[in-house]
């Protein structure tokens, strides 16, 4: 018998605001347990909550960029159950009345492309922490109060790769609209999985399992295959009753596990939170905010290569990522060449950060020096391999190129008459490796130019270096 996976996204994402949701309380990252809380994010009576205007805006900006439909009239539920890291017994979410319906995300896919439509976008604020330690469990209500948007997809995938690749668009949209950081290793986006498989042209669902807080890509991608097959294992051979519940994954099991039974919506006992009035979102907010909306990723790979005639796959690099995107615009405006631009951070920055093993979300650069580096390369000031040793210190640390290249004497030996004498002395001392290269041994001519480059400490051009080493060689055949 053949099956099928049906899968559904719930995709939490981190709204990029300086306070929380419903109160002044500063958002921010890898803060000191319950250093950012006050009595009305610790769930104390008494505290109305204030709605965070920018919250809404980014709200509606998601739903512009995912084409959704924006509500004109949004609202806020309560949302009941009980759980250590939520102090009030209710989360503050939209249900009745989402800020947005009905959009939808067309995802490139390895042989095709696919539309994956949304059922809304709400705004909710998110639960505390729990920190589990050898004797006891802590709570952290740093995150508690903080402004979330949940993206909910109607259940249009198949298979992983669909999942990844509309994360990844997600992702995009999200970071290049600046409605969020999206960092997965931060938290700042998560996903749940719901899942389900059934015979093959079926149209009932089978049994949905959910797979909570799933927070990197790897390991979503092992959970949709590890519970697919668990599925289609029970339906085959009646191993195991599946049942209909919200499930962890063990990453170093490489499993799922059993958490509790899955919820339906009546056991959360929605009821509208009469302490927040309805919002009213006029269009003229609506048109405001579309019109400043920044250029995206697919629309700037489009520009790139298009009119300013980069190639593709490079250019693919740069705009997979807002933060390269932000630091090639930057150093584009202060050096004027695209190319030498592309070039130097698809080349040469990616190679460090790989080298350091960081994100690419996690390099920052300042790109005045870092265009002061491409620029004195460009004007023969220093050679390209004294420019990649400025970009390296430069991104450990943030030395002033210009003054370092002064320094320690960096600048590019332009006196042809230095470089020649010491080429002479280099095949007159080696010459040995001369004889094996006039016998046809090509390979021991980048020997030559390595001992040449290292006499003259790195400085001179390779051109000139190559130039006259040729020259040489050629007049002693």
């Amino acid at each position: 018998m053949k099956y099928e996976v049906v899968i559904g996204l719930e995709v939490h994402i981190e709204l990029s605001t300086e306070s929380k949701l419903f109160c002044s309380c500063p958002v921010k990252f890898d803060a000191a347990p319950n250093e950012n809380i006050c009595p009305a994010c610790a769930g104390m009576p008494g505290i109305p909550p204030v709605l965070n205007k920018r919250a809404v805006e980014l709200g509606i900006i998601a739903g512009l960029v995912t084409n959704s439909k924006i509500s004109s009239v949004t609202a806020f539920d309560k949302k009941n159950y009980f759980y250590p890291d939520l102090p009030t017994g209710y989360q503050i979410t939209q249900f009745f009345a989402p800020i947005c319906k009905d959009g939808y995300i067309d995802i490139e896919l390895s042989d095709r492309t696919k539309r994956i439509t949304l059922k809304q976008i709400h705004i909710e604020e998110d639960a505390g922490k729990l920190v589990h330690t050898a004797t006891s469990t802590l709570v952290d209500l740093n995150r508690a109060g903080v402004p979330l948007i949940e993206v909910v997809s109607n259940p249009d995938f198949s298979n992983a790769e669909e999942v990844i690749a509309y994360l990844e668009k997600l992702r995009s949209l999200m970071t290049f609209a600046s409605v969020s950081d999206c960092k997965m290793q931060e938290g700042s986006m998560r996903c749940d999985v719901n899942l389900s498989v059934r015979e093959t042209g079926a149209i009932q669902l089978g049994t949905r399992t959910e797979i909570k807080n799933m927070s990197s890509f790897k390991s979503i991608t092992e959970a949709i295959e590890y519970e697919s097959n668990r599925h289609i294992e029970a339906l085959e051979t009646m191993s195991e009753v599946l049942v209909q519940e919200t499930r962890g994954w063990d990453d170093d099991a490489k499993e799922t596990y059993a958490m509790r039974e899955k919820e339906n919506f009546d056991d959360y006992r929605y009821f509208p939170n009469p302490e927040i009035m309805p919002v009213v979102i006029d269009s003229s907010v609506v048109d405001k905010l579309k019109r400043n909306l920044p250029e995206m990723a697919h629309e700037k790979l489009l520009r790139l290569t298009e009119q300013l005639k980069l190639p593709v796959i490079e250019t693919k690099q740069i705009t997979a990522s807002k933060t390269l995107s932000d630091i090639f615009d930057s150093t584009l405006a202060l050096t004027g060449n695209p190319k030498e631009v592309l070039n130097w951070i698809v080349v040469e920055l990616l190679s460090i950060q790989r080298g350091e093993n960081k994100s690419v979300d996690d390099i920052v650069i300042d790109t005045k020096k870092f265009a002061d580096i491409i620029k004195m390369v460009e004007q023969r000031t220093i050679n390209r391999n004294v420019g990649k040793k400025l970009l390296q210190l430069l991104v450990e640390q943030d030395i002033n190129p210009t003054n370092y290249v002064t320094e320690h004497n960096l600048i590019i030996i332009s006196d042809n008459s230095s470089v020649e004498s010491v080429v002479d002395e280099i095949l007159n001392t080696h010459q040995g490796v001369v004889s094996e290269f006039l016998e046809g041994n090509q390979k021991v001519y980048g020997f030559l130019v390595g001992q040449t480059m290292k006499q003259l400490g790195g400085k001179a051009d390779p051109k000139v270096v190559n130039e006259l080493l040729r020259s040489k060689l050629a007049s002693m055949e």
